[in-house]
């Protein structure tokens, strides 16, 4: 499985506030890039794949909501988040 536990936790030690921090923007945000990036290869390879082409747009959908709400709240975060992702916005 390419997303594993130890992978979930290195990704939200390294954005979230702490390693158990699952519920901040910014780490739920560096995991959806982490899926749709990993989709977004395999939809490279098997573009006749529409449930994984409509589960990569829902997450995109998903990401960008939350990149909302974290502009409207706090813009220093967003901006770090943003940079720290390679995000183009």
């Amino acid at each position: 499985m390419y997303l594993d536990k130890t992978k979930k936790t290195e990704i939200f030690g390294q954005y979230g506030q702490s390693a158990t921090d699952t519920g901040s923007a910014e780490s739920q945000i560096a995991l959806f890039s982490y899926r749709i990036s990993h989709l977004t290869e395999h939809l490279k390879k098997n573009h006749k794949d529409h449930c994984t082409a409509r589960s990569l747009t829902k997450l995109v959908g998903k990401r960008r909501a939350l990149l909302d709400y974290l502009k409207e709240r706090d813009i220093t975060r967003y901006r770090a988040i943003v940079k720290a992702l390679g995000l183009r916005r």
